[in-house]
């Protein structure tokens, strides 16, 4: 093989060489895919009502989603961690926003995230504009941890405590200033393309509907959950699908 030849090998090599790694590449998870170890991690942020303050720990709504999913088919051999839940009794968004960071959740990149916050903006007399912004952040951050897929993220309504024991009282006042928060919430999500579950409706069938408030009087019941669950199941389990 003369000195020609031997060169036009080598670069023959090194194009198909070439072509090969950018064929891999472009055959990479998308923005839809599972990561390939099978296991969906799924991280649940909020306050009271995503740590589900004074239910059971397997009545709380992201653990009770995490066993809806599990019976579902999402792929062969694919199947669910338990949940991550990152919240706090009495977390506004600032709260949330700090709980993040010291959580240290982004060391992981997660499969699915969701978001409730704004109950207590409210409770504590914050104002929607900041509640608009800090929320905006948080979506910045949810879609950061599930590595840019928007797909991933998705966000529950703040529920009615105007429809409680504890809110009765005064529940005009509180549902017309939760609507406020909710249509600042929904319209920001939807905004950004983001999946909106308003389970709103389902807080404010109490005392019509037995069985929806906790015994404290003022959060949801397990029961309560388990219809936000099958309100948004299907939803979620077609955002996993690849």
């Amino acid at each position: 093989m003369n000195l020609h030849t031997r060169s036009f090998v080598m670069m023959l090599v090194w194009s198909l060489t070439w072509i090969a790694g950018c064929r891999e590449s472009v055959d990479e998870p998308g923005n839809d895919a599972l990561i390939d170890h099978g296991k969906i991690k799924y991280l649940a942020l909020g306050d009271s009502y995503t740590i589900g303050e004074s239910v059971e720990e397997s009545g709380r709504w992201p653990n009770q989603l995490v066993d809806s999913l599990a019976v579902r088919d999402l792929g062969e051999g694919v199947s669910l961690d338990p949940a991550t839940i990152v919240a706090t009794t009495g977390w506004t968004t600032t709260d949330l926003l700090a709980g993040i960071e010291a959580s240290e959740v982004d060391t992981t990149t997660w499969d699915l995230v969701s978001l409730l916050i704004g109950v207590n903006n409210q409770y504590q007399g914050r104002s929607v504009e900041e509640y608009a912004a800090e929320f905006s952040v948080l979506l910045d951050r949810a879609l950061a941890l599930t590595g840019g897929r928007d797909a991933r993220v998705f966000v529950v309504s703040i529920p009615d405590y105007g429809f409680t024991p504890f809110g009765s009282s005064n529940q005009s006042e509180i549902s017309a200033q939760l609507s406020v928060f909710n249509d600042t919430c929904r319209a920001i999500t939807l905004e950004r393309g983001f999946s909106h579950h308003n389970i709103t409706p389902i807080s404010q069938q109490w005392p019509q509907t037995e069985g929806l408030v906790a015994s404290d009087g003022l959060h949801p019941s397990a029961y309560q959950y388990s219809l936000w669950v099958s309100s948004m199941v299907h939803e979620v389990a077609e955002s996993l699908q690849p």
